[in-house]
């Protein structure tokens, strides 16, 4: 079967996923609907804003159907008689009635190199953990998450200057490469899945609001890690002053002890240097609650006296 005649349906909800929907559109595939989350409300005023997937499949005249709860609300599927759903952070798990349907089946384009990070924040723990390389894998959807045959993936290099908004970017371009490759074939039966090796399964759950809030005791490194992974949103913080301070960019130093965990030992042209257990990190981007984000020279221009402060 090709790429035209495949009747294929699409789930996904984040900008991540609209880039991949709209290459495919362009690249000549017959998407016959688009399933994604509701709409949310966003900002102050509460304004309802048509989430990415839906702009692009409006844009392209697809329907689009964005059911509450998948779980109870999946018969339409159905109706439409796909032969294919292709799936890229939906957001909502899948019931087994529904992977039921497609006759070629339902697979999923998962931001990490399994068995590695399944669960919901794979790109953010690739961060966490301060890993060199993560990468996406299409494989098979089932029942237990994210555990299903492995079919192709693509890796994706990931650099110091890195952060989540950038690494999402690269993850986008590597899942809408990845579909390009391997959609042709899997249409023709030609790709064989591989089984996970259930030993080398880790774990990458959401991240919590209490999660945002760095935790001094951890390693410079272990920092270092989190304030990526959080940036630019939500961002991770701590207290100064009793206002919350978030800080988006660092630094690793030196493995210098000159002050107590969590102390501001320096603010110069190099940064405002942070002590933690193992060493010096150097914050580089900070916005304290109530104003602008900043980088540190300005922060340090508009905030005298931080050495010596504790950050808590």
């Amino acid at each position: 079967m090709d790429k035209k005649q495949a009747r294929i349906i699409f789930m996904g909800t984040p900008e991540i996923s609209s880039k991949v929907l709209e290459g495919l559109i362009l690249d000549g595939y017959n998407i016959i609907a688009l399933i994604a989350q509701p709409d949310r409300p966003v900002g102050r005023k509460k304004v309802l804003v048509p989430v990415p997937t839906k702009v692009v499949a409006e844009k392209y005249n697809i329907p689009v159907y964005q059911p509450l709860k998948i779980r109870k609300e999946y018969e339409f599927v159905s109706e439409l008689r796909p032969d294919l759903i292709l799936t890229l952070a939906y957001g909502q798990i899948v019931p087994q009635g529904l992977l039921d349907i497609p006759t070629l089946g339902c697979i999923n384009l998962h931001g990490s190199l399994l068995p590695k990070y399944r669960g919901a924040a794979p790109i953010q723990y690739a961060l966490l953990n301060n890993e060199k390389k993560t990468g996406m894998t299409l494989m098979k959807m089932v029942k237990e998450m994210d555990a299903g045959e492995m079919y192709m993936n693509e890796e994706v290099e990931i650099s110091e200057e890195d952060n989540s908004t950038s690494l999402f970017i690269k993850m986008g371009d590597a899942a809408l490469s990845l579909a390009k490759r391997a959609l042709p074939l899997y249409l023709a039966g030609e790709l064989k899945g591989v089984p996970q090796d259930e030993s080398l399964v880790t774990f990458a759950p959401s991240i919590k609001p209490e999660e945002e809030k760095i935790d001094l005791s951890k390693s410079k490194e272990e920092v270092f890690g989190q304030i990526r992974a959080l940036s630019d949103v939500p961002g991770a913080y701590l207290f100064l002053d009793n206002l919350k301070l978030k800080i988006y960019k660092s630094k690793i130093v030196s493995d210098e002890i000159i002050g107590q965990i969590g102390e501001i030992v320096k603010a110069d042209k190099g940064g405002l240097y942070l002590q933690l257990s193992n060493g010096l990190l150097s914050l580089l981007e900070l916005q304290k609650e109530g104003k602008g984000r900043m980088d540190y020279k300005s922060f340090i221009n508009g905030n005298q006296g931080l050495v010596g402060q504790i950050l808590k």
